[in-house]
């Protein structure tokens, strides 16, 4: 069993932090809103800590997932950062999605002062992380992630490094690419449907038997049916992904035709009030066009 620090109790970093105590390992939190991490704490045990320098003190491997770039430098950098308090060749593992370019920062801040450091963006959702069966990417050495890997397994069906510093945020970049396209056509297929004068449910107990089935048919047609969109992954946070994407592609010289239109498919449900539904609430801005 390891001794833990867990920075960040999102909807993802509280259930996941609750799957590594309940591992047995050694963990303690932090959270910028207190009140959170002293709910964690009193459904889970563990420890808390005011400050991610005093949260990682004597942690062999330090989990993070914050909101953006600027809350990841926070806690890595900031006055009571946790890169000022980690032990020598202790590893920092950042499961937050934020860009290459504030990872390529941190891995080389973390590398300055002996540390290791893994990007290990994830995907599943809140449901994933509460049921600890999550799409871990990672990029880093080789030798941190071998050291990481078993921690990450408490909350991760799946984990696999693709590279180096930096690889697991272009793979998670690959994975919000991928499911704009498809949330889109989801959302047009149970439009189209509704418009015919079709049953919805019937109409996907059929197709989503052959090719056109997928996890977000699976898993979000019944709500999207019912006008239902307080379940996953937030519309603002999307686009902060898509941004993200988007602004890489610009560097890399990738083409993201289907993506900058979701972009802005995403936009107008923001300007519909729904910053906080769900992404498949793309369908909500069909059913408003007409």
């Amino acid at each position: 069993m390891a001794k833990l620090a867990f920075l960040g109790l999102g909807v993802m970093g509280y259930p996941m932090a609750g799957h590594l105590q309940a591992k047995g390992h050694e963990v303690t939190v932090y959270n910028r809103t207190a009140a959170k991490a002293e709910a964690w704490v009193a459904e889970h045990g563990g420890t808390m800590a005011p400050t991610p320098r005093e949260a990682v003190a004597g942690a062999d491997f330090v989990m993070a997932c914050v909101g953006n770039d600027d809350d990841l430098r926070a806690v890595c950098l900031g006055a009571d950062g946790a890169f000022k308090g980690m032990k020598e060749n202790a590893i920092f593992v950042d499961h937050t999605t934020v860009s290459a370019r504030v990872t390529a920062e941190m891995n080389a801040a973390a590398t300055k002062v002996d540390l290791g450091f893994v990007d290990a963006p994830i995907s599943g959702g809140q449901a994933g992380a509460e049921n600890g069966v999550l799409s871990v990417m990672c990029g880093g050495d080789a030798a941190h992630y071998d050291a990481a890997e078993p921690i990450i397994g408490c909350y991760a069906r799946i984990c696999r490094r693709i590279g180096e510093s930096g690889a697991g945020q272009m793979t998670k970049m690959c994975n919000q690419i991928a499911i704009a396209g498809l949330v889109q056509g989801l959302s047009e297929a149970l439009h189209f449907a509704e418009k015919s004068g079709l049953d919805g449910r019937a109409v996907v107990e059929v197709i989503s038997q052959g090719a056109a089935g997928s996890w977000q048919m699976s898993n979000r047609y019944e709500t999207m049916l019912d006008d239902e969109f307080e379940h996953g992954f937030a519309v603002d946070w999307m686009r902060k992904d898509l941004g993200i994407c988007l602004d890489t592609a610009d560097e890399n010289g990738a083409s993201l035709p289907v993506t900058a239109l979701v972009d802005q498919f995403y936009k107008d449900v923001q300007k519909m009030g729904g910053g906080r539904w769900d992404t498949s609430s793309l369908v909500k801005r069909l059913r408003k066009l007409g």
